[in-house]
């Protein structure tokens, strides 16, 4: 059967994950710097939180829009560390931030709408838009500006058809933030141009260099056109939990939940009791296990891009997630040869910024959510592949 002529033209058409095809290479003596995971356990508080739930024998499903007291609680949230007033009514529980995504293209888009997404990119943007029957149109973002959009660039790509914008900070791949002023300009054209904003917020709670992250939403005239999304996995380590959520204008989310309703019905249960513990305790006394670790993050981060700068691959100092975006082009190699060749000679894992989008060509993302150990060890194997190369 040729079932080329079954599957849909647009699953065809969309490459796999860029970053996933690299693990299937892994073996026990690789260091990995690839995968976006904190290698933190989930905090024991949490875990108990699910345990006990677990211990009751019967797990329901909850309600179609997710648990209202962790609703509740992603309000108080939001309002506490980001200035953004909802109601529960404006929250939807999502399984994790991922979903939150495809629910929001999928409410928004109509066939043929534009979005457009900051390149280099994450890997499930522009097939998240492309799957709603929208367009992605991908505005470059450079190492000159730290990684920032910068107004110019997403005025020029601005047509009768733009529908929304894809807003991705603190960033994966390139740790690039979006500050006060930056968001100021940006959100001056998205409002002169009548845009939506799709603000993917997941890394919120991870920044450095004493910056806090700011919400486009919190802006004058933004929060009736933006969808924020945020989640669990990365701040509290609760990657495999699957729980995220969507904030918005009560329209926008009562379509969104008309999707979700149809196709996943409701987040996992046992998680959401898991994010309801996170969330409970309130951000000083209940959080010491995130800022513990973002304390850690902070210190990793410091010591992989001095190293990749001393290693003669210049690396932009990121102000946020847990991603260092290198050059490489010092090497001679292509994004991928380069990857390529120290995973097979060196076992490291890296993932290739052309995974992110052409304009990722000659660099790399290195992700330090691993131990200090191993972010030593895995430069100590990138200087010596650089030797083999005479490059050093």
């Amino acid at each position: 059967m040729d079932y080329s002529k079954i599957i849909c033209k647009t699953v065809q058409r969309v490459p796999p994950s860029g970053i996933r095809k690299y693990f299937d290479l892994l073996t026990d003596k690789t260091i990995s710097l690839g995968v976006g995971e904190p290698d933190f356990p989930t905090p024991e508080r949490i875990r108990a939180a699910a345990l006990e739930r677990l211990s009751k024998g019967r797990i329901p499903y909850s309600s179609n829009s997710g648990m209202p007291e962790l609703r509740g609680l992603c309000a108080k949230y939001l309002k506490e560390r980001f200035s953004l007033s909802y109601e529960v009514q404006n929250i939807l529980i999502t399984v994790g931030a991922s979903q939150a995504i495809d629910l929001s293209f999928r409410a928004i888009l109509d066939p043929g709408d534009e979005v457009i997404v900051p390149e280099p990119t994450y890997v499930a943007y522009l097939p998240g838009v492309q799957f709603a029957g929208g367009v992605p149109v991908t505005v470059v973002t450079t190492e000159e500006h730290r990684f920032k959009l910068t107004p110019q660039a997403l005025r020029a790509a601005i047509t009768n058809k733009t529908k929304a914008l894809l807003l991705p900070f603190p960033n994966n791949p390139t740790g690039g933030i979006m500050e006060l002023e930056d968001l100021e300009e940006i959100a001056k054209i998205i409002r002169e141009a009548d845009l939506m904003v799709v603000s993917d917020e997941i890394y919120s709670e991870l920044t450095y260099n004493g910056k806090r992250h700011v919400s486009i939403a919190s802006l004058p005239g933004m929060w009736e056109r933006t969808i924020v999304l945020n989640g669990f996995s990365k701040s509290f380590s609760m990657t495999g939990w699957r729980v995220g959520f969507a904030a918005g204008p009560q329209e926008i989310i009562a379509a969104m939940m008309k999707v979700h309703q149809l196709t996943m019905l409701s987040a996992p249960t046992p998680g959401q009791y898991a994010a309801v513990a996170a969330l409970e305790q309130g951000f000083e006394d209940g959080w010491r296990d995130m800022y513990a670790m973002l304390d850690e993050y902070a210190e990793r981060r410091r010591y992989l891009v001095d190293a990749f700068n001393e290693l003669g691959l210049t690396c932009n100092e990121p102000e946020g997630a847990f991603y260092v975006f290198p050059s490489i082009k010092k090497s001679g190699l292509s994004s991928e040869e380069f990857c390529d060749k120290l995973l097979a000679q060196y076992d490291v894992c890296a993932v290739p910024g052309t995974a992110f989008g052409a304009s990722g060509e000659g660099y790399i993302r290195c992700c330090y959510a691993t131990s200090m150990a191993d972010l030593k060890e895995a430069v100590n194997r990138i200087r010596a592949f650089l030797e083999g190369l005479g490059k050093l």
